[in-house]
């Protein structure tokens, strides 16, 4: 008898599940609608592949991005799996083959992007045996979520309208409380499974006060095996560390929303398959890109949210395995953000929103806390110290600042708690500008206390002190200082305030062995003669398990996760004669 675990073990090649995996499979089979908060790399995708196999009928999944679709079909055809996708890459005569193999129930999951279901397509989608509607990054249905699509929106009418009546699953990494019950309200879901948003494998870091160009090629040359990702926030600059990596023989590619489709391909293909291990991009590269063995990912440029930051930070481990996210924080990358909200087109209430996202942001640079409980607080999910983040394993001396701290709360109460960052560091470093002179502040006795410190030195203070709880910003564009309960405490002289100063040097990621180096090599090959990603062949993960397992029979190649009936019989003998190979030169 078919049955999830069954599927599991013989298509996907796994003994369990993971977290919350088998409750939300139970809820599909069971016709419970039902909602998946899962991190990324937490394996969604099975939370609805597994049902579509049980089920009768077809599983429409919807999925905002063509190169996802693609990948996944592609990893579902290598498993054994009948699926394909329809999107505005396709010409017609392909999407009318397509859904007439959809018709004939030749293909077990049909992807389509949402703007496809509004386009017409709808009466063909209407006559096929849909039986389950599989939402992806479920979050763009939410105006509170980072990535809000208008094409979303209507999802919820055309699904109601499909004469079927399918049961209904929404799948996302990255929602706050507000946004997850808004996307339960509008597609009226029953259930929601969330397995917590750690990442266990992930090592946070913040790096501030260095050369950010300097540190990269550091970094690079140090870990240049591995494949990586680098986000800014323009497409300027993507092209200015492109070149500048170049210059330092460092290989990587290029990817923004200024470049033509072709090339956008082909740079894609290039990281993809392993070709080129550094990609450049601007937040239009990555979502949904499925490569399991990226092993960092580095912000150049401060994003505009939490929710974006762990969400593109999210893109390195996903198969599991130990990969870094690494934030460097310029100040200046901040005004750049705020630029960005200040000249949108949205409303009142929806800046106001962004605004205070960035603010968290900001927040999240500057505290002393766990990287990773920070993040995960925001969430509103509660957590221990992860034990391996930058701040965790940051084992500097901490300083006592208490009396800094107060000048600076002191400041803020002086000037009534109605004035921003950059005035309170002005009148702090006994700044003479028209501003300060006509609002008589160089009269106040705070002002020009730290005239021995730089005005970005006492923004970045004033930033761990509001990171900290001792103050709190009030407001969207123009954020008003105030003393929060805590800076009190400090101003009566009840607490004391410690500080980390120095700055610490990146090591590099574990190396790989000779063995893995081989195998990837043959990964590599099968790939390119398959015309699919590496990834798609087998993850790094496998790799590694073929290392540990040294299996010597195809009965033994079984026992490696990740591997399937499928797969075993595509590429089990070719994998067993390396490892062979190298046991015999041993």
């Amino acid at each position: 008898m078919m049955t999830p675990q069954t599927i599991l073990q013989t298509k996907f090649g796994y003994d369990t599940f993971r977290n919350g995996q088998a409750k939300v499979i139970d809820n599909v089979l069971d016709h419970q609608n039902v909602l998946a908060i899962m991190p990324t790399g937490g394996g969604k995708s099975l939370c609805y592949q597994i049902p579509a196999l049980m089920m009768d009928g077809i599983t429409l999944v919807i999925s905002p991005l063509i190169s996802l679709m693609k990948d996944q079909v592609d990893a579902l055809n290598e498993n054994g799996i009948p699926a394909t996708f329809i999107n505005s890459s396709l010409e017609y005569d392909e999407v009318e083959e397509r859904f007439e193999m959809a018709r004939q129930q030749q293909i077990k999951l049909l992807y389509v992007s949402p703007e496809r279901l509004d386009s017409g397509y709808f009466n063909q989608l209407a006559q096929l045996p849909v039986s389950l509607v599989a939402i992806d990054e479920a979050h763009c249905i939410s105006q509170w979520g980072h990535d809000f699509r208008p094409s979303y929106l209507k999802l919820t009418d055309i699904i109601k309208q499909l004469p079927t009546e399918p049961t209904i699953i929404a799948l996302t990494a990255t929602a706050t409380p507000k946004v997850a019950n808004d996307i339960m309200d509008r597609l009226n879901l029953v259930d929601e499974v969330k397995t917590g948003f750690s990442r266990p494998n992930l090592s946070f870091k913040v790096v501030k006060d260095q050369n950010s160009d300097q540190f990269l090629v550091d970094y690079l040359t140090v870990n240049h095996e591995q494949s990586g990702i680098i986000y800014a926030s323009t497409r300027k600059e993507v092209e200015r560390l492109t070149l500048m990596l170049k210059r330092h023989h460092i290989k990587s590619t290029m990817y923004h929303g200024g470049m033509n489709r072709d090339e956008r391909r082909q740079n894609q293909d290039d990281f993809l398959y392993d070709r080129v291990p550094v990609m450049v991009a601007t937040n239009a590269f990555g979502m949904g890109i499925d490569k399991s063995n990226v092993r960092f990912v580095i912000h150049d440029q401060v994003p505009g949210s939490l929710e974006s930051y762990y969400q593109e930070a999210g893109r390195a481990g996903r198969d599991g395995l130990d990969s870094e996210a690494i934030l460097l924080f310029k100040l200046n990358d901040v005004q750049i953000q705020h630029f960005f909200i200040d000249q949108s087109d949205m409303d009142e209430q929806t800046k106001q929103r962004e605004y205070d996202k960035l603010q968290a942001m900001t927040q999240y640079a500057n505290t002393q806390q766990c990287l990773q409980q920070y993040i995960l607080d925001y969430f509103g999910e509660k957590s221990a110290s992860c034990g391996h983040c930058g701040n965790c394993l940051d084992d500097r001396e901490s300083q006592d600042i208490t009396v800094s701290a107060q000048q600076v709360l002191s400041c803020v109460k002086r000037m009534h708690e109605r004035f921003g960052k950059s005035l309170v560091a002005q009148v702090l470093t006994g700044s003479k500008v028209k501003r300060v002179m006509q609002m008589r502040f160089d009269e106040l006795s705070t002002y020009g206390l730290m005239h021995n410190r730089s005005q970005k030195d006492v923004s970045e203070l004033i930033d761990f002190l509001t990171a900290s709880n001792y103050l709190y910003a009030d407001g969207g564009q123009y954020p008003i200082l105030k003393v929060a309960p805590r800076g009190v405490s400090v101003l009566r002289g009840d607490e004391q305030v410690f500080r980390k100063t120095a700055v610490k040097v990146q090591q590099a990621l574990a190396e790989d062995d000779e063995l893995f180096e081989e195998l990837r090599t043959l990964r590599r090959e099968l790939a390119e003669q398959q015309g699919v990603p590496p990834f798609v062949i087998f993850s790094d993960k496998t790799l590694h398990d073929m290392c540990a397992i040294m299996p010597d029979s195809l009965t033994e190649m079984m026992e490696v996760k990740g591997i399937g009936e499928s797969k075993l019989e595509k590429y089990g003998e070719q994998f067993l004669d390396v490892i062979q190979e190298f046991e015999t030169e041993e």
